[in-house]
């Protein structure tokens, strides 16, 4: 799967990493609908951290259409609240 983290890049993930992904963008929305920006901001980061960790950075040249694509990482609580809504940012 192909993940584009805006301001960064894509990202070439596994598909063994989409279950974690979907408990943390899960976890992301449950932050959001309860106004805990702090642990949105905590969810959100360990959420790029996977996507970093667990899959390999695209050449800037290797252009893939994305598959998922995140916000930046300054994403704003304010604009979290728009993203981060009912089933969430990673289609099952």
């Amino acid at each position: 799967m192909i993940v584009r983290i805006f301001t960064e890049g894509q990202y070439r993930v596994p598909e063994d990493a989409r279950a974690r992904l979907n408990e943390l963008d899960q976890e992301c929305i449950a932050a959001v609908d309860a106004g805990d920006e702090a642990a949105f901001h905590e969810k959100f980061a360990a959420l790029l951290a996977h996507v970093r960790s667990a899959g390999e950075q695209l050449d800037d040249d290797e252009l893939e259409p994305s598959e998922l694509m995140l916000p930046p990482p300054d994403i704003s609580f304010e604009e979290a609240r728009s993203e981060f809504t009912g089933e969430g940012l990673i289609p099952e």
